[in-house]
């Protein structure tokens, strides 16, 4: 049996369009001499759909779309995933068409419901597998969480007899060490059914989702034997041989076409996650061209690499608006980045717009030019700017704000994080530099200046202002962040890693007491197990505080010194 995986962009609400990428990718398999075609989970429609699942006309429309894929479609087998209502309930489901129409439906078994999963907010599960037939080959199909419960489908399938293929059908976003994970799960489901894995992943950007595509088969010792691209479009063709091996029926994949080139590092996915998410998020809502303030920093200048790389640098302008506190070097740099990356640079000084913001603010008692707040009128004013040139130019501002700034709230609500996308949203400010050091190493040239690198960070709304004026050293910072927002780690077990009790307690503080800012941040692509917005969903008005006693700090600090 020929089998055909076709991992693609799918669209959510784009019926149509999704089912003509379908008809082509359709084509070329059948061109290419596929017995059986294969599309993501929720293909259909795009995924995840959300609330659209609730409106009655969208699930009757997305039938309608399975149905005209269907007619489209009239040789070989093809499995699609699509929105599907019976008896009252709605499932999440594969279609199984053959002759140009839908022969049979699988309802999706194990919904997940943990990360950004909802599914059990909008589906029912199903109850029983699904075996077909192709090529005289067995098939059991399985959707996205039905093959990640390894004790539910082995159970499920145990007296199914002979299986030469588990199919999986999935829609599985990215994040640093999914991969590690899938190939995991894959070697276990191989392992305990004794047969050939089919794995056919989304790819694409969705709102802060990534999908990596990477679809596969594997053999049933659990080893990956062709892969497709990684973070593109791709249609993976291979050979499935019945063999007999020892007492049981195994599957062999032979004349399969040598896997994609995948990521070499951690760094390679997350650039290439970064590139994708932000593309996708412009171009599907609409947005030709993008804008962001370039301050010669190096947020600033590595979200603007990715977003020359993303639409291109024609498609880019930046806006650099300087105030008698910017140095001569940042300034100098904010020209030096648009140069190496070769986008437009327009200069709007904000002194001219600060002086007599300040001066009427000056009526008001109280009011100087030493305090938070005018370091945050120069933020907004600069938000103010580059809304208005959106507005004005029909482009989407980019926010440049990282993790680290967004989790303890290092930042100006409708300043800085003024925008519509925030590229660098889940990224660390350590990996920041790690990123910009890697991109300029993969470009064999500075990108990013190197002084833009080494400088020591600073916001710049104050005289010989530092990052470290104000937040711990990042090393420290992100450590203490992975720990308590990733890891759902509690004050006392941080302390009790080796952490400083006093850091770990004004980072906490910090983290919990700015939740209301990122509840008003744009979204950004996800690349961690657990980023702002769908997996970390908090109140905003919440008194629960985990942290350590001055008694246990002053007891770990005396621990440090030795003197106790």
């Amino acid at each position: 049996m020929r089998a055909a995986l076709g991992q693609f962009n799918a669209v959510v609400g784009d019926l149509s369009g999704n089912v003509a990428k379908m008809q082509s990718v359709w084509a070329r398999a059948v061109a290419a001499g596929a017995d059986l075609v294969v599309f993501p989970e929720l293909a259909i429609c795009g995924y995840p759909p959300e609330d659209l699942v609730y409106k009655t006309h969208f699930v009757e429309d997305n039938r309608v779309a399975v149905e005209q894929l269907a007619a489209g479609c009239p040789e070989k087998t093809l499995i699609v995933g699509f929105v599907t209502r019976s008896n009252g309930s709605v499932f999440n489901a594969a279609a199984v068409i053959e002759k140009g129409k839908i022969a049979q439906v699988y309802h999706k078994c194990v919904l997940p419901n943990y990360s950004v999963f909802d599914e059990q907010r909008y589906f029912q599960a199903g109850t029983r597998p699904l075996l077909i037939t192709v090529a005289e080959a067995t098939i059991a199909v399985t959707i996205c969480e039905d093959m990640w419960d390894t004790e539910w489908l082995t159970g499920a399938l145990k007296d199914a007899g002979p299986i030469h293929l588990a199919l999986n059908i999935s829609a599985s976003p990215f994040e640093l060490g999914k991969i590690e994970s899938r190939g995991k799960i894959v070697a276990r489901c191989a392992t305990a059914l004794g047969c050939t894995i089919g794995y056919c992943n989304l790819v694409g950007g969705q709102d802060e989702l990534v999908f990596d595509g990477r679809s596969f088969l594997a053999n049933p010792d659990g080893r990956i034997v062709t892969m497709a691209k990684a973070f593109d479009e791709d249609l993976l063709v291979a050979d499935v041989d019945d063999k007999r091996v020892g007492q049981g029926p195994t599957v062999r994949v032979t004349q399969a076409a040598p896997s994609a080139p995948q990521p070499e590092t951690e760094l390679d996915e997350v650039h290439q996650a970064l590139v994708l998410g932000t593309r996708d998020y412009a171009t599907k809502n609409g947005f030709k061209k993008v804008l962001l303030g370039i301050s010669g920093g190096i947020d600033s200048a590595i979200t603007a690499a990715i977003a020359v790389e993303a639409l291109g640098a024609e498609n880019v302008l930046g806006i650099t608006m300087p105030s008698r506190f910017n140095s001569p070097e940042t300034i100098a740099d904010s020209q030096k980045v648009a140069d190496n990356l070769g986008f437009e640079l327009l200069t709007i000084p904000i002194e001219p717009i600060l002086t007599p913001f300040n001066e009427s603010l000056g009526a008001v008692p109280g009011w100087d030019e030493k305090g938070l707040a005018y370091e945050n009128l120069q933020a907004r004013i600069r938000g103010t700017i580059l809304m208005s040139l959106s507005n004005q130019a029909g482009a989407l501002v980019l926010t440049t704000g990282n993790k680290s700034e967004t989790s303890v709230g290092y930042s100006t609500l409708y300043g800085d994080t003024a925008g519509g996308f925030a590229v660098i949203k889940d990224v660390p400010k350590t990996m920041v530099y790690r990123l910009c050091e890697h991109m300029n190493a993969r470009a064999g040239r500075e990108l990013i200046p190197v002084d833009v690198i080494t400088r020591p960070p600073s916001a710049e709304l104050r005289p010989d202002q530092k990052d470290a004026d104000s937040l711990p050293d990042y090393d420290l910072l992100d450590t203490i962040l992975k720990g308590y927002v990733e890891e759902d780690q509690s004050a006392r077990k941080l302390v009790e890693s080796g952490l400083p009790a006093e850091e770990v307690n004004r980072v906490i503080r910090l983290v919990d007491r700015n939740e209301y800012k990122r509840r008003q941040s744009p979204p950004g692509v996800r690349i961690t197990p657990k980023a702002f917005g769908k997996d970390r969903r908090l109140p905003i008005t919440n008194r629960y505080t985990t942290s350590v006693s001055p008694v246990a700090a002053k007891q770990q600090a005396a621990r440090q010194d030795g003197t106790q």
